[in-house]
């Protein structure tokens, strides 16, 4: 291109350098914009090399935000003290028999005093581990996640004096109050007929009916669903005594 024949202007070669010219910077243009494209669509579809992973989305009780403004209630008595907000984790709560992980509570509206503890609301995340419900159905009772937010029961009975291996699986509800667990399917490990002769005998045997028991009056079990690890429980309640 540098090179001149003969017959050939200087101005043809200066057009033609012109063109070559405005094509490399137009391709080269070009990949700059394909490589900012390629950047911004790894950005947006790729995570952190260092394995941070997002943030959980909010539980119930995480939208509780403090109300810095609230007023006292009027006929707060001299002995009495009055909390606008209380928040309480743990990682593992005992009560009376029960036993819960990953508590998260937020209480508003909270007085305290000779007569006790009385939160005005309550509400309350936690977590039933699957082995505490299990252990209700009998030792070597299985209980875990199953797909499409279902629970498993996997359990050991006797039916007409034989032992038989039940998997069933249904989907956990509450029930007045307590967290309910009714098979949907039952799989005896045999012909289908067999399942359906005896599915009603054995359904009893592993549903579940799981009271959290040691709760303070005034709290109840409002929603639950499946986790990896339990059963997650969220509690709500109005003046509700903590401490007596």
């Amino acid at each position: 291109m540098g090179f001149r024949g003969p017959g050939v202007s200087h101005q043809t070669v200066l057009m033609e350098w012109t063109r070559a010219k405005d094509w490399l910077i137009g391709a080269a243009g070009m990949v700059i914009v394909l490589g900012l494209a390629v950047a911004i669509a790894w950005w947006v579809v790729s995570s952190p090399a260092s394995g941070v992973a997002a943030a959980p989305a909010p539980s119930p009780t995480a939208g509780a935000e403090p109300t810095a403004a609230a007023e006292p209630p009027a006929g707060l008595r001299g002995d009495e003290v009055w909390l606008a907000d209380l928040a309480l984790d743990a990682g593992t709560v005992a009560i009376a028999g029960s036993l819960l992980q990953d508590v998260r509570a937020v209480g508003q509206g909270v007085v305290t005093g000779p007569g006790g503890m009385v939160a005005e609301r309550l509400a309350v995340d936690a977590t039933v581990p699957f082995d505490v419900v299990a252990g209700e159905l009998g030792d070597g009772t299985v209980v875990r996640a199953a797909d499409g937010g279902q629970v498993l029961v996997v359990r050991t009975v006797q039916v007409l004096g034989r032992e038989l291996d039940v998997n069933a699986t249904g989907t956990v509800r509450v029930d007045a109050g307590r967290l309910v667990v009714e098979p949907r399917s039952i799989d005896l490990g045999g012909p289908g007929f067999l399942s359906d002769a005896l599915g009603a005998a054995v359904r009893r045997l592993v549903t579940i009916e799981h009271s959290i028991d040691g709760l303070p009056e005034g709290l109840v079990l409002q929603d639950v669903a499946v986790q990896g690890d339990g059963f997650r429980a969220r509690l709500s309640g109005e003046d509700v005594k903590l401490v007596p």
